[in-house]
Parts: C-alpha cells; structure tokens; sequence
C-alpha cells in the first residue's frame, strides 16, 4: 500500500512539475514583434530605416524617430517591418469594406438562417 501511495505522490509532482514549466513558459514567451527606434528621414531600398537610440523615439530630437515593429535587422539597418503594431485581433471589427459592411460570418454553433431539431 505504501508503494502506491509512493507513485501516485511522484506522479503527482512530475505532473505539477510539468504544469508549472509550462505555465513558466508561456508567461516568458511574447506575441509581440520587436520594437526599435528608426530614422524615418534614413530610408534607402537595398538597406531600409537606419536603427537609432531609443532616445529618438521617446522625446524631440532632431532626428526624426519613430517606432519599427518586426522586420530584420542587419548592420544597424531594419527592413521588412512596419510603423504600426500589429495586434491579436480575435473577431470582427463590425464591418468589413470588401464585403459591403455586413462583417466576417463566421460558421459554427448558433450560426446561420436554418434550424434544426434534435
């Protein structure tokens, strides 16, 4: 009886032990792009913005920054990324103007003109 009660405790804290590292890790991990502070005035077609001190960023300068998301960074340059952040958007915003302002119809439970019985 002893030797049972000994395995379940074990398996009880590998288990716990599993949920907590899992908990950690999502805690750690991040859904948002990297953020640097560019030169919007610095852009050039083969490099993209030249990355400069967050300073630029957060108050007036004379080097007109502004905040990069995403995108690749090579030798003090950044490309590929974009001014705005982008965010998780779950669902429709209430209109969609490619589909004549009635919204994204999404299928599913509840959904749709038709009823059934059962």
């Amino acid at each position: 009886m002893a030797d049972a009660r000994r395995q379940l405790r074990s398996g009880t804290v590998v288990l716990g032990g599993m949920g907590l590292l899992a908990a950690a890790l999502t805690a750690c991990s991040s859904d948002a792009p990297d953020k640097r502070c560019v030169d919007r005035d610095s852009y050039k077609a083969a490099k993209g913005y030249q990355v400069v001190a967050d300073k630029n960023c957060k108050t007036v300068t004379s080097t007109n920054g502004a905040y990069y998301y995403g995108g690749k960074k090579k030798s003090g340059w950044v490309k590929g990324g974009s001014f705005t952040k982008s965010g998780k958007s779950s669902g429709s915003s209430g209109s969609d103007s490619t589909s004549g302002g009635t919204g994204v119809s999404r299928g599913g439970f509840g959904g749709g003109d038709t009823s059934s019985g059962g």
